[in-house]
Order: C-alpha cells, then sequence, then structure tokens
C-alpha cells in the first residue's frame, strides 16, 4: 500500500486472495501491439507507462460477489491470464506469451468508517498511486487491484493494469463486463480476437504484407512530413509537464451535430479535421501530422478486444484548402489511409525512424496526438456528466503528468455534450492559451455548422481567436520543416567541442539546403580533424528535444574563423555527412 493516500477513516486494511479455473492453456508469439508496449515498460518508468482506472460498485454488492465478478473476468479473457517468459538481464523484448488455464491473484481491501465526500477523486488517487510499481512481464497478474469499501461493503474498484495486456478500451471493455455481471447478466460469448489470435493473423503471408505496406506508409511521412508540428522558439525537451485541461460543451455538440448534418459527414471525421486545421494554423504548418492511437480498433472483430492495441495509425492531412468542406473530403481518405496502415512491427519500425532520422538528419518528434475513444467503451473517468449538467462552455483544469508530447487530446463523447480532454506544453500554451485553443475548437465547429468557411490564416484567427505563431527572427523553411540556422549552428558547435560555426541557407532548384561552414585552426592539417561523417553524427546525438535543428545538407570545414562570406576562405575538407558521395578533402 506503499503510496496510498487515505483518508482517517480506514480503519483496516486487508489482503485477499481470488483463486480462478476454467480457463484454457495456450502458448505462442506476441502481438505486434504488445511487442510495441513491452518495449516501451522495459524502457519508461512504471508511473508513466502503466495505465489506470476507476469502475463503480453499484449499491448493495457484497464483497463475495465483487471478487467472485473479477475471478470471472480473468477466466474470460486470456489477457488476464498471459505473462511473457523472458530473461530481464538481455533488455530484450519477449517473444512469446504463455496463457495459464488457472490460477490467483490478490485484492487489496481498505475498508472506512466514512470515504471522502468526493469518492471519485479518492479513488482516482488511490489508482494513480497503484501506478508506480512496476509489473513483472513473466509473473504478475496484470490488474493491480484496490477496492475502497464503507463498512465492509465494496464501493470502487481502484486499479492500476499493465500496459503489455491491456489499453483504455481495453480497460473500458472490462469495466462494461464487470457491471453486467454484477447485475446477474449473462455475458455473450467472447467474439473479438484474443491476443494470440491476433498474433496467429499478424504472422500470417497476409498479415506481413500488411505491416510492411504499414512501414511503407510511415517512411514516406517521416522522410517528406515536418519533423516536428510545434518547431519553435520555447519547444525543448522530449517530454513536458503537462496539466490536463477538460472542455464539456452543449455549444460544441449541437454545432458538431449540425455541421455533420449539412455535409453529409461523421461527426468524429468533422470533429479530426477541425482540430487538424487549428492544430496546423497554431503550429504555422501547411500539413498536420499527427498520431491517431484508437484507430486500430476500427474493425469489428477488434473493436472490443481485451488486449493492447497500442500502436499509433500516423495521419497526415495537408490542411490547404479554399474551405473547410473541401478539407473535410480529404480528411476522410487520409483517416482512412492512416487507419489502415496501423498495424506494424514495433521493432521494425524503430529501425526504419532510426535510419530516416541518421539520412533526412531529422528528429522526428510526436508531438501531437488525438485519441477519440467517443465510440468505444468509456471508462469512470471519462463518464458522462448527468443529463442535467450540460454545459454550454465549461473548462476545468485537472492534474498534470509528464507526457512525451506537446499536445494530447482525448475526445471522450461528442452527445448530447462535446468533452474532450487535452495536454498542451505550458511552454507553448500558458493557460490563457490552451483555454483559447480548446473554446476555438467550439468556435470553428459553430462557424462551420450552418456555411461552408473560406480557410486562410486571417480567417482563422477571426473566427477562432487563435493566432499562428510567430516565430524568431531568422527561421527558414527545408525540406518540409521550421528551421532555426542559428540553432542549427549552436547546436553543432556544442557537439563538435565549441568550434565556432556559421550555418547559411542556400536555395537550390530543389528547395532551401542548409550548409554548415566550420572553422578550423588553419596551423593544423586538414585530415586532423572531425570528418563531415563524424559531425553528422555528433550532431544527431544532440538532436532529440530540439525541434527546430535540422542536420545541414552539407559540412563544409574551412580555414581560420567561419564567415558567412567563404569564398575567400580555403576549403579543407566538406561532405553530406550522410554519405560517401561528394565527400573529399581539399589539399
Amino acid at each position: 500500500m506503499s503510496g496510498i493516500l487515505a483518508p482517517d477513516g480506514v480503519t483496516a486494511a486487508r489482503t485477499v486472495t481470488v483463486r480462478y479455473a476454467g480457463g484454457g492453456a495456450r502458448r505462442g508469439p506476441v502481438t505486434m501491439g504488445q511487442a510495441n508496449m513491452i518495449r516501451c515498460i522495459l524502457r519508461d518508468e512504471p508511473g508513466s507507462i502503466n495505465i489506470h482506472d476507476v469502475w463503480p460498485v453499484p449499491d448493495g454488492t457484497g464483497m463475495d460477489r465483487a471478487l467472485d465478478a473479477l475471478a470471472a473476468l480473468a477466466v474470460r479473457h486470456e489477457a488476464l491470464r498471459t505473462t511473457f517468459p523472458y530473461d530481464a538481464g538481455t533488455g530484450a523484448v519477449p517473444a512469446e506469451q504463455v496463457v495459464a488455464p488457472d490460477g490467483g491473484f490478490t485484492v487489496t481491501v481498505l475498508d472506512h468508517d466514512a470515504l471522502p465526500e468526493d469518492v471519485d477523486g479518492y479513488a482516482e488517487a488511490v489508482a494513480r498511486a497503484a501506478r508506480e510499481t512496476r509489473f513483472r512481464l513473466d509473473l504478475d497478474f496484470p490488474l493491480r487491484l484496490r477496492i475502497l469499501a464503507r463498512a465492509g461493503r465494496p464501493v470502487r474498484v481502484a486499479l492500476a493494469a499493465s500496459h503489455a495486456v491491456t489499453d483504455g478500451s481495453a480497460l473500458g471493455v472490462l469495466r462494461d463486463e464487470w457491471l453486467a455481471l454484477l447485475a446477474g447478466e449473462a455475458l455473450p460469448p467472447v467474439s473479438s480476437l484474443t491476443p494470440l489470435d491476433l498474433a496467429a493473423e499478424e504472422n500470417s503471408p497476409s498479415g506481413r504484407r500488411k505491416s510492411a505496406a504499414s512501414l511503407a506508409h510511415w517512411e514516406r511521412i517521416l522522410r517528406t512530413g515536418p519533423q516536428a508540428m510545434f518547431a519553435e522558439d520555447g519547444a525543448r525537451g522530449t517530454e513536458t509537464d503537462t496539466p490536463g485541461l477538460t472542455l464539456r460543451s452543449a455549444r460544441g455538440a449541437r454545432a458538431l451535430a449540425a455541421a455533420a448534418r449539412r455535409t453529409g459527414a461523421l461527426p468524429n471525421t468533422v470533429l479530426l479535421t477541425a482540430w487538424c486545421v487549428l492544430t496546423a494554423h497554431r503550429a504555422g504548418q501547411s500539413v498536420c501530422v499527427a498520431a491517431v492511437p484508437t484507430s486500430n480498433r476500427f474493425l469489428p472483430k477488434l473493436a472490443r478486444s481485451v488486449s493492447t492495441l497500442s500502436q499509433d495509425a500516423l495521419l497526415d492531412l495537408d490542411v490547404r484548402a479554399p474551405s473547410f468542406d473541401a478539407l473535410l473530403a480529404k480528411a476522410w481518405g487520409a483517416a482512412m489511409n492512416a487507419y489502415r496502415h496501423s498495424r506494424f512491427d514495433a521493432l521494425d519500425l524503430w529501425a526504419l525512424i532510426g535510419r530516416v532520422t541518421a539520412e533526412r538528419g531529422s528528429q522526428f518528434a510526436r508531438d501531437a496526438v488525438f485519441n477519440d475513444i467517443s465510440a468505444l467503451p468509456s471508462t469512470l473517468a471519462g463518464a458522462a456528466a448527468p443529463d442535467a449538467d450540460a454545459p454550454e462552455c465549461e473548462l476545468v483544469w485537472g492534474a498534470g503528468q509528464s507526457l512525451p508530447t506537446r499536445l494530447l487530446t482525448f475526445v471522450y463523447e461528442t452527445e448530447p455534450v462535446l468533452r474532450l480532454a487535452t495536454w498542451a506544453d505550458p511552454a507553448l500554451f500558458p493557460r490563457p492559451a490552451a483555454e483559447e485553443l480548446m473554446t476555438g475548437l467550439v468556435r470553428l465547429l459553430e462557424a462551420v455548422a450552418g456555411d461552408d468557411l473560406a480557410l486562410g490564416a486571417p480567417v482563422l484567427t477571426s473566427v477562432t481567436g487563435v493566432r499562428p505563431v510567430e516565430r524568431g527572427p531568422g527561421w527558414v523553411l527545408v525540406d518540409g520543416c521550421w528551421v532555426s540556422p542559428a540553432a542549427v549552428a549552436g547546436t553543432l558547435s556544442e557537439a563538435l567541442g565549441g568550434r565556432p560555426v556559421e550555418v547559411v541557407v542556400e536555395e537550390t532548384p530543389e528547395g532551401a539546403r542548409l550548409v554548415a561552414l566550420i572553422g578550423a585552426d588553419p596551423r593544423s592539417r586538414p585530415e586532423a580533424g572531425p570528418t563531415p561523417t563524424q559531425a553528422h553524427e555528433a550532431l544527431m546525438r544532440l538532436l532529440p528535444g530540439r525541434p527546430g535543428v535540422l542536420a545541414p545538407h552539407r559540412y563544409v570545414f574551412v580555414e581560420g574563423p567561419p564567415r558567412q562570406s567563404a569564398g575567400a576562405q580555403r576549403i579543407l575538407r566538406e561532405g553530406t555527412g550522410r554519405s560517401r558521395e561528394i565527400r573529399h578533402d581539399h589539399r
């Protein structure tokens, strides 16, 4: 119970062991989603990679009935009976999963004389505290369960879950089934793919072809899209400590429904398009590149799967369109293309990212994430407010968390209120700016509800109140990325131990290119210093967390201090740093 903050009313805490039996024994390869998440589990701190949830307990439910329902879920779902044999010393992702036919798990019961008035808030804190302990992949039951009780009667279940076998949607399925079991309902047979069934499908010839096509989709975007959506002054680091902001708006829901009726598009597509437009507008980008994680569940056989399907669909939507309706027509196709390419071998993807990173000289940042779970089973933390409580437009700040993104939006419901939560990097979005972004989304939906809207920065600023970023002097668009040549020069100088560096922009028929002029001591021999390849590799090691830095296309070592008018300086050595094609020495 370490880390659990309980009110003074706690009278007893005990651990109960629950046994279950009746499932089948199976084993086989891990799924692509499992491999993806296990890789993160082995790398990240448990508090950032474990997930949590809070489940209600209907009045009158006895403790034995609650424990029996938990056991029934374990028998019903193979994922809850799954472990991953592996050698912890190697750090390698396990290749196999094992499903046990029977077993047991523990439940911590926290009994209270009286619970605090905000029971859900207290349960949320207990669940979050349970996330802080790492799960043993080869041993542990994947749910860490706390039952909050009043005078012996269960009131809430606060749990942490291993992301190796569950994701947020899977917890929503379990919550629905938990409530059905407590209501005495008979659950239908499991019709969604089990993790082992999904693994078999992924490893089939057609599954491998789909994975290869997904990697090709990612490679195209990684090679041609912006390396970061928020490349601007103030964007620093690979993780941000970000407070959450929840929007609940009946106005937004009415506008979204009206826009969907007018255009004939699905409300979720209208909302995605509006979010992409506003994100790209604020970021000063012509393309919105965003991860769309829940796309994996758009197939019926996966919609209610209790497994981890946490793999990103990568959406790239060119927002240059004459009007919102014209962009909406493109957005549907772009979203479906992303969804179709959201199943891939995670290890192959990271190898691809590493290869493209070195060759393009950029560091891809998962800056923008849009996770629409409104059509999926909801969790209590995202549950709707009572019908009578439907504010026209309400913003509420919540707890912060450390996130590897700069803008993350979860959509919980689109009717009768539009309810979403956003975590925006406070260095780029101080609280007033984050609130303006959320109200701007509602205003944009209202603008497109009655008629088409011409797109363009002045119109969008006028309609939404959100202004595009004003980048500092010297920022240029190079290879589809916003770049600060001064930041490139400073980072390269740091990478080379303080050597003086100037970075100039050359215009070529193929577009703008960066050239780094690197000073060398005229008394040293040309071959004594670093090569272009070594300079490139040193710079690449410093790129993560610097979205305004792109590697130069050419490294030129010159005699003496570098000057932008380098024609009179003797060139000692030059090359791309990325290949052997044009690297040579000047004697």
